[in-house]
Formats: structure tokens, sequence, C-alpha cells
């Protein structure tokens, strides 16, 4: 017989994002969440720890509110937890906070705050007060591009700033993000972006920091409805994805202990006055020994994962805090963890760090490793071969696209 629960979550968006924040709901509340989005996911459709429902037009403005105002009417006896697993959506339910907060619990800023912490420009301007650090960047416009005159040096980052359309554009070599490494490159880049597919918005242009996948680091935050730190995390992702598709996305995080950084995010966050989680990636730049702060995500991306698999139920603290009042006490994670979603012949090959290779190894020994992808709990038989698919996959896309960021598939 189904277990009733109280409550439920209604995740947005990404389906492997989804996937994440699922697991950790079912095995916190062994809660089913409801996952929903415009397009078929059909990596989590054999899923048993969540409900997946495509719902048409969700993301059309006029049809968004609507459509889970809808959702809300079925399940009237429940409290139900909005959550987004991709930018896209933390916008699209911050815009319409105030109609859908008579239905659902929303644990996110209003939009004043979260437009400054969602462009760049001003979220860099922002963070300045408070003494991070960052990479130089430029934004340039389809009106002036051809005349962008470099204002640092190569190598630079090429990403769009409106990662929504840029997703619907093919074009030749096209990458989630680019790197060029001379004038060349970068003019190429901007020919194919500019002239070979119909994007049309800012791009951002930015100085490049220069280091293997394991000079990142990400901080990541749960604050609560009162404004305090509620929980802190610090994870060495060591290793990012290298193919055109998804160059930058984490694959494989250890959890390490960083408390000043902790603290600073912690003041930043509180001072601000915040609420909800926070996921800040930064990077370690060797030529002046400081860490620099790329970007902030207010949505739960997969490899926040690694939270839970550390200890602390990531997803827990929103449902404790928002739905059943619980009170929570501030903690920074020290557990030591391995979290990855690649098998381990590919992160013992492609982690450039021998010593965080040995690292990994004993970690996976000693059983304090994660596959967030890979459960026990969920692993019917087309869900098995699905997951063994995707692992035999990156064997071939890392043998093809390791270390090649810029333009060239090849």
């Amino acid at each position: 017989m189904a277990i009733e629960h109280a409550f439920l979550p209604v995740l947005l968006g990404d389906e492997m994002n989804a996937y994440g924040m699922a697991r950790a709901f079912y095995e916190a509340y062994g809660v089913k969440p409801l996952a929903l989005n415009h397009t078929n996911m059909e990596k989590i459709h054999q899923s048993d720890l969540l409900t997946f429902r495509e719902v048409p037009r969700l993301h059309i403005d006029e049809r968004f509110v609507t459509a889970l105002q809808a959702i809300a009417q079925e399940f009237v006896d429940k409290k139900l937890l909005l959550l987004a697993c991709d930018e896209f959506y933390v916008k699209k339910i911050i815009e319409h906070k105030a109609e859908l907060a008579e239905d659902f619990i929303i644990p996110y800023v209003d939009a004043t705050l979260a437009q400054q912490l969602l462009t760049r420009e001003k979220m860099y301007e922002l963070c300045a007060q408070y003494g991070f650090q960052f990479p130089a960047m430029h934004v340039c416009t389809v009106n002036d591009y051809e005349d962008y005159d470099m204002p640092f040096e190569y190598p630079i980052v090429i990403k769009p700033m409106n990662m929504t359309k840029y997703a619907t554009c093919i074009f030749p070599g096209k990458k989630k993000v680019n790197i060029a490494y001379d004038k060349n490159e970068k003019d190429s880049i901007f020919h194919a972006i500019y002239k070979e597919s119909a994007y049309r918005d800012d791009l951002m242009i930015q100085q490049y920091i220069p280091g293997e996948d394991a000079n990142m680091l990400v901080v990541n935050a749960y604050i609560g409805q009162d404004g305090k730190a509620k929980l802190l995390a610090v994870g060495n992702p060591i290793l990012e994805e290298h193919s055109p598709e998804g160059i930058g996305r984490y694959v494989a995080i250890m959890t390490t202990y960083h408390q000043e950084l902790m603290d600073n995010v912690k003041t930043f966050l509180e001072a601000i006055q915040f609420q909800g989680y926070a996921t800040f990636d930064m990077k370690y730049d060797d030529r002046d020994s400081q860490y620099k702060l790329l970007s902030i995500e207010l949505h739960n991306e997969l490899s926040n994962y690694y939270v839970t698999a550390s200890g602390y139920n990531f997803m827990q603290y929103v449902a404790d805090d928002y739905v059943r009042g619980s009170k929570q006490s501030l903690t920074y994670v020290q557990n030591k963890h391995l979290w990855t979603i690649v098998p381990n012949g590919v992160l013992f090959k492609y982690v450039q760090n021998e010593q965080l290779v040995i690292e990994a190894k004993s970690l996976i020994r000693q059983g304090m490793a994660t596959d967030s992808i890979f459960s026990y709990k969920d692993m019917n038989a087309k869900r098995w071969l699905n997951v063994t698919l995707d692992n035999l996959s990156f064997y071939r896309k890392y043998k093809k696209y390791f270390n090649n960021k810029g333009l060239s598939n090849i």
C-alpha cells in the first residue's frame, strides 16, 4: 500500500537535475516528487523515485501560471513545494511568485534580488562590495561584435547570456561554452554564432583562468526563511564534462573543507537577506593565488547531490524549514566523500591530478563514494539498460572531446 505524504515536491525543468533532487527527497521522506517539463524527459521515465508529467507549453508565459494552478487543484490536499531545476524555471517562478504563492510554497527571493544575482554584471558589482574576486568580463551584442576591442589578453571564454535561446540554435561547431586562444578563433566563434545561427542575444566575453578541472571549487549554501545560514558545503570538482553540449558540467566532486570561503558566502548571503539555495562556482587562479567567482546559481543541479551524499540531505533542509517548520542550526560540512556520475575507468584516466586519483580510489575502497544516477533502489530493467548505455557513452565522449574547448569539435 502506497504511503500518503502531507507534502509533495513539484520540480520544474532539467530532467537530470530533477532526478538528483527527487532521489534526495525520496531518501529523506519516502516521497515521490512530481517532475514537470514542457518537453518529454525520456531519461527519467523509468525511474521509480518520481512521477514525470509532460505539460505542453508550460514554458510559455500565458500558460505557465494556469498550468501550475491546475496541478495545485489536483493535489489540493497537499502542501506543494515548488522548486526549479534550471535557471529558466527559477526566473519563471520568481517572476510569478505572487500569483503562485496562493497554491505553492516558494523558497525563493523576490525578483529584485534575483535579477541582481542572475545578471552577471550586476552580480559582480554586488559581490565586489563583499570582497569577492572575479575575472574581467565584457558583454558584446549582435550590433557591436565585429568592432569588439579586446580589453584583456587571450585566452578568453565566450558564453551566450541567454542559454535558453541558445539551446534552440543549431550551427556547425556549436558548444555550450567556447574558449578562444587567439583573435582568429575569437572571430570564427563570433561568426559561427551570429552569422550561422539564429542567436541574437548578448555574449559574455570573460578572461579565461588557466588550470585543470580540479582548480574549480563549488560552494553550496542553504539559507533558511529566517535569513540565517543553515548549511554550507564545499566541493572540489575534480572532473568536468568536455563534450560540446556539456562543457563545464561537473561529473565528479570530492567534498573538501574551506572555512574562509564558507564564512565569506555565509556573510554575503545573510547580508543581502537571501533565502533558499545558492551555488557559487569558483576557480583558483595560480597567477595571484586567489579564488575567482565565476557564477551564482539559484537552482539545484545534479552535482549538488554531493552534499546529500556527504551525509547532509540537501532537500531535507528546505522541506524541514518551509513545510515542517523545524529549527535548524548552522552546519559546515566536513565529511569527506566522492560524488560522481561517470564510470571509475573514466575518472581514473582523465583526472589530471594524480594525488586526487589516489584519494578517489581510497574513498571508493572505503565505501565513501556515490553515483547519484546509479541507485539499487531505482534499477528496473529499462533503467539499468539506460544507465549502462550512458556509462559507455562517457568513454567515447572523453576520448573524442577531452581538453578540446575551442571551436572545433574534432
